[in-house]
């Protein structure tokens, strides 16, 4: 405890200012995961404290993050969408996928994987950054000008048609589960139909038009029509938010230039009684435990998302990992891997029970605390309690913010999260591939692809594809740059120093081949034309093995080919200096002994030319 406690100033006034700065942050990410403010905050409260109390990184703030509200707002939509655009029915599914992910994170930090997060290729980290930069600024257009699709009485008129049909489908399969037989009683479909509200209609429709104008796609398609409808009080309130961002920044980085933008335009909104949107009303009281994700749980409703929650703690230990190393540079210490993921885990885990949305380690926060003086765990936990005494006091207070305000904040979040630096490299890396007539770079092209589909279709597949991609691409340069360094080329062969007394009469007899560097997929093709090279002359062929560390699968099956080969052609192979792991990986398929007899397999090339010289005829 004495250790905890040492630095309790520094840390408390670091913990108070993070959680001053988380704030405004947690509020809109809950407004913008489609949970609610309240979400955002609960996400912030247990995770700051949790990931603090549990984890490795002793000056980390964790909560909502972009990276990781963006891809909770595909989930969410998802199985809202799929409980008749209910939040409320699909609250249950939604939290224990975040339940989940947490107990993965967890599961991660057991098993050790939190040291090759690093592994994780640059290019595809940058294009996912800078998509969640793009999704947020598209998904944010809507709430900054004031337009909301479910409002907008002729956009909703649309969707009436496929109400009704989705409305009638319903009907079906409910008479379906309970064993009715439509075509034979089709009255009993009439009577229900006949029970159908204007009301259940409009909501159906409602949801409809909200599911199409969802997603970086749904807000480019009603984007002409909401041009149309700006809400000019709405978009100032939003600018005006950007304005002092930004602004207040020049001025002092002493007080949080968010916590001012929300403070000045929500003042301004309020005192003014400006006919304004406000958030959704924020509870107050403690939070309690939502125990229906526990007693209404379906494995069915949530086995869709499985490798969403997968991709989330993936996610989640990639951006708290980074946020550690910045943690790491700033402090002149070492934060521990797998500890941290467990805290993580244990952070989102409890927030998921709570009702919160996910998070991670925050940077900017992390930052701001250790500027601040927050030097242990201490800090981050006091966050977290900053945050819950600040929603127990001011609830009423957060809840009449205008929505225009948050969405101006995000605004902000969406630029300040793109990677400039790997943007501003493009023009300048390699181009090593070619694509048709083009000639690009390897990563930008990585970095472009993952960019284009998490922006447009998914984020999870993107990071999947990118992460193939990449990974094949990295195999194709290993490969050529070992292959160019491996002589297992047709090449002319230069004496070794030892091969000096080699008998000069049997030189026609016996083709001596060096092979030097690992023989594996990227190389096997040059030494598949290793047959073609050997003299007809000769009847003997020494393979000096001695400087071929490694075999993969590929090389080992082109070695039996070529052996095969030379054994059709009455050619007998002597290995010199064959080590470890190639020889373990040929007495697994019976290369030794079926090819090669032990008694041809020799430690020193000394050894190997006195079987040479008594077992070798020179033919005339």
């Amino acid at each position: 405890m004495k250790n905890l406690f040492y630095n309790i100033k520094g840390d408390a006034f670091g913990g108070i200012t993070a959680g001053i700065v988380a704030l405004p942050l947690a509020l809109a990410f809950g407004v913008s995961s489609g949970l609610g403010p309240e979400a955002g905050l609960y996400g912030a409260i247990f995770i700051s404290f949790f990931a603090a109390l549990f984890g490795g990184t002793a000056t980390q703030i964790s909560g909502p993050t972009a990276p990781m509200t963006a891809v909770s707002m595909v989930v969410i939509a998802g199985i809202v969408a799929a409980n008749d655009g209910s939040v409320e029915k699909a609250l249950p599914a939604i939290l224990t996928v975040f339940l989940l992910a947490g107990l993965i994170q967890i599961g991660l930090g057991i098993l050790g994987v939190g040291k090759y997060i690093r592994y994780i290729p640059y290019p595809v980290v940058s294009g996912f950054m800078t998509a969640i930069g793009v999704i947020i600024l598209l998904t944010q257009i809507l709430p900054t000008i004031g337009y909301y699709p479910k409002e907008d009485e002729a956009f909703v008129a649309k969707f009436k048609p496929q109400a009704e049909e989705v409305i009638l489908e319903n009907i079906l399969k409910e008479e379906a589960g309970e064993g009715i037989l439509v075509l034979e009683n089709f009255k009993e479909t009439i009577n229900r139909a006949k029970l159908i509200t204007p009301e259940q209609i409009l909501i159906e429709s409602q949801t409809l038009a909200a599911s199409e104008a969802s997603g970086t796609i749904g807000a480019l398609k009603v984007l002409p029509r909401a041009l149309k409808n700006i809400n000019w009080l709405e978009l100032l309130l939003a600018l005006g938010t950007i304005l002092i961002i930004y602004g207040f920044k020049r001025i002092t980085t002493a007080i949080p230039s968010t916590l001012v933008a929300l403070v000045v335009m929500s003042g301004i909104a309020y005192g003014f009684k400006l006919g304004y949107r406000p958030i959704s009303e924020i509870p107050g009281g403690i939070p309690i435990p939502r125990l229906e994700m526990f007693t209404s749980f379906s494995l069915a409703s949530i086995s869709p998302y499985i490798f969403t929650a997968l991709t989330l703690a993936l996610l989640g230990a990639i951006d708290s990992l980074l946020t550690s190393v910045v943690a790491d540079n700033m402090t002149k210490t070492k934060h521990k891997p797998n500890k941290e993921l467990i805290g993580q885990g244990i952070g989102n885990s409890i927030g998921a029970v709570f009702g919160g949305i996910p998070g991670a380690g925050a940077t900017i926060r992390t930052v701001v605390n250790i500027n601040a003086g927050g030097k242990t765990r201490l800090s981050g936990m006091i966050a977290g309690i900053m945050l819950l005494l600040i929603m127990l006091v001011l609830a009423p207070v957060a809840s009449k913010i205008p929505a225009a305000v948050l969405a101006g904040i995000l605004i902000t979040v969406g630029i300040g999260v793109m990677d400039y630096k790997g943007l501003k490299a493009i023009p300048s890396l390699p181009k090593d591939i070619k694509l048709g007539p083009l000639k690009l770079s390897s990563e930008v092209l990585i970095m472009l692809v993952v960019l284009l589909l998490s922006t447009f279709w998914d984020l999870i597949y993107a990071v999947g594809i990118g992460l193939v991609i990449a990974s094949l691409m990295f195999m194709k340069k290993i490969g050529d740059l070992t292959a160019e360094r491996s002589d297992v080329k047709s090449l002319k062969e230069e004496a070794w120093d030892d091969e000096s007394d080699f008998p000069e009469q049997l030189k026609e007899e016996v083709f001596i081949k060096h092979l030097k560097g690992p023989l594996f997929f990227g190389s096997t093709s040059d030494f598949q034309a290793l047959s073609e090279q050997i003299p007809k002359t000769a009847k003997t062929v020494i393979l000096r093995l001695g400087r071929m560390q490694y075999m993969d699968q590929s090389g080992l099956y082109a070695m039996e080919d070529m052996l095969q080969e030379l054994k059709k052609n009455d050619v007998e192979v002597l290995f010199v200096g064959l080590l470890e792991q190639p020889r373990y990986m040929m007495e697994r398929i019976d290369i030794i002994p079926d090819f090669i007899p032990n008694e041809h397999v020799f430690e020193d090339f000394k050894t190997c030319l006195n079987w040479v010289k008594n077992n070798v005829e020179d033919v005339v």
